[in-house]
């Protein structure tokens, strides 16, 4: 069946027009896009009669006027790595605007020497083919975007490849932007992590717009794959603009006595999915999976995960808040699997929506497949709204109320943030929430 969406007439520098042909990719990795090509548009678009997508606006997903971006003049990247501030310490950085790399910081030569491999992409498919291969989006797509993961698979072009060795801790984060900039164009974010057996590393990505009102598309994904013992952070920081439409797919692969811990801030974007698969293959492994979503006007959250429990005597967790205000809509669909001799699961799934207006509104369906014995996992979504006594309580101690309200809901959110342990990076996502209630108040202000 042909996708709507391929249907149009593509025009000039579309991304319906198909793959590029990068001269500096490897023969088979073309190959390997050609073929993700054909899959994309053999898979039918979704609507809201599949499970995956219920409650979704896939009216949304009119990918017809986006297109691929030309070469990046001087100016856009001087403005790029001008506004690309996020943490005042890392251990290296990569800035990518339009799928193009503006600028990375390697790692120290300490760490390179022993081992760290920290490059775009097409330079680590060429120069660490097996390793590459091995594990590049080795996970099928399971949560409703298989047509925008094959998408992803056909237009990729850059990235960020990191690997760390057996033993090694990485003590500063790594830290990646990508950057939207003009109008209508698309970008393709994608990380490879490999932590081997015993590392330790915790990455942040920052998702950005160079205009608050320039419409855009991005397509990313993630494959996060923490080794035996291993300890694998993620944060995504995502402030696209206002008329962005973005998807975003996570793998995260647990090996035994490994840990990973993935935090998703959403505060942009028109419509922003996000979808977590989190599978844990080795005994003693854990998954954290956060989320925290800010959403006003007519903002859409889509979140949909699926913790699998593969390995007896693992564990799961996640936790996701939302804080909506105006007609904002946020979708929650979890499930939490514990396949055949998982036994000795210890999963859970908690969604808490928080909501500020009357016309808010959030979708939760949790769920659990449960098909091993002597497991515990629980599972609950709930949404209210302000506490009226914690609101008075705040009121006769002399707090304006839109200032008691703001300081209730960054209290709400704050639980998850304080999961992460990392002071850095919890306060500049502090900060970014901050700003969000901020443009809010300007907003009312200026209406």
């Amino acid at each position: 069946m042909m996708s709507s969406v391929t249907n149009e007439v593509a025009k000039p520098g579309s991304i319906l027009s198909g793959p590029a042909e990068f001269s500096d990719l490897p023969d088979w990795f073309r190959e390997q896009q050609h073929a993700a090509w054909e899959q994309f548009e053999s898979l039918p678009q979704p609507t809201r009669k599949n499970q995956a997508w219920r409650f979704s606006n896939v009216g949304l997903l009119d990918l017809t006027q986006f297109k691929t971006s030309p070469a990046l003049s001087e100016n856009d990247r001087e403005n790029i790595l001008k506004y690309s501030r996020g943490l005042e310490k890392y251990a290296g950085r990569m800035i990518f605007a339009n799928d193009q790399l503006v600028e990375r910081d390697v790692v120290s030569e300490d760490l390179k020497k022993r081992g760290v491999i920290f490059q775009p992409l097409e330079r680590a498919m060429a120069e660490h083919a097996d390793l590459f291969r091995k594990y590049f989006m080795s996970t099928e797509a399971k949560l409703g975007s298989a047509k925008f993961a094959a998408l992803h698979k056909a237009l990729v072009s850059t990235g960020t490849f990191l690997f760390v060795p057996r033993g090694l801790e990485i003590e500063l984060p790594i830290e990646i932007f990508h950057w939207l900039r003009h109008d209508n164009m698309s970008v393709f974010p994608h990380l490879l992590l490999v932590a081997d057996e015993l590392a330790k590393v915790t990455v942040i990505e920052h998702f950005r717009s160079c205009s608050q009102t320039a419409p855009g598309f991005a397509c990313g994904v993630n494959d996060l794959i923490a080794g035996p013992g291993a300890k694998v952070t993620y944060v995504c920081a995502q402030q696209w603009a206002n008329n962005v439409i973005a998807l975003q797919m996570n793998s995260t692969v647990v090996d035994h006595d490994a840990s990973a811990m993935s935090l998703n801030l959403h505060v942009g974007a028109k419509y922003s999915r996000f979808e977590s698969l989190s599978r844990l293959i080795g005994e003693g492994g854990r998954s954290d999976l956060l989320a925290v979503a800010v959403a006003k006007e007519q903002q859409e959250f889509d979140a949909r995960t699926l913790q699998d429990h593969v390995s007896p005597r693992t564990a799961s967790d996640l936790l996701y808040k939302n804080a909506l205000d105006d007609r904002a809509r946020t979708i929650f669909g979890g499930l939490i699997r514990v396949e055949p001799h998982a036994h000795y699961t210890d999963a859970y799934q908690k969604v808490r929506n928080l909501l500020l207006s009357d016309d808010a509104e959030a979708n939760s369906m949790p769920g659990l497949e449960i098909l091993a014995d002597n497991v515990r996992c629980t599972h609950g979504a709930t949404s209210g709204q302000i506490d009226e006594d914690e609101l008075f309580y705040l009121r006769t101690r002399g707090i304006p109320t839109k200032v008691a309200q703001r300081l209730l809901v960054t209290g709400f959110l704050d639980e998850v943030i304080q999961r992460l342990d990392h002071p850095a990076i919890a306060g500049h996502l502090h900060r970014l929430i901050e700003e969000k209630f901020a443009a809010q108040r300007r907003g009312a202000q200026s209406a």
